[in-house]
């Protein structure tokens, strides 16, 4: 995933987005896998499960981060003289 504002590079919050992405995907990967085989390899339901909010903090980063890569980062590093770079 590519900072669509940021002139190609990736600046910091288009790499958080990205991390959060992987995990996000990889989760619902297994989430499916698990359940074709009746399992339950939500991964972060069983690492954060015993402190809800903590899981549910985590999977509103991962919508956050998606939407971060749809629209692109708004960022200080990403605003050259008021201007956008890279669109």
């Amino acid at each position: 995933m590519m900072c669509k504002n940021c002139g190609g590079k990736k600046c910091t919050p288009a790499k958080i987005a990205y991390v959060f992405l992987l995990i996000g995907g990889i989760n619902w990967g297994l989430i499916g896998l698990g359940a074709f085989l009746s399992k339950n390899w939500n991964i972060i339901n069983l690492i954060l499960g015993r402190v809800p909010r903590i899981e549910w903090i985590v999977y509103v980063l991962v919508g956050i981060a998606a939407i971060i890569a749809i629209i692109g980062c708004r960022c200080k590093t990403c605003v050259v003289d008021g201007a956008k770079t890279g669109v």
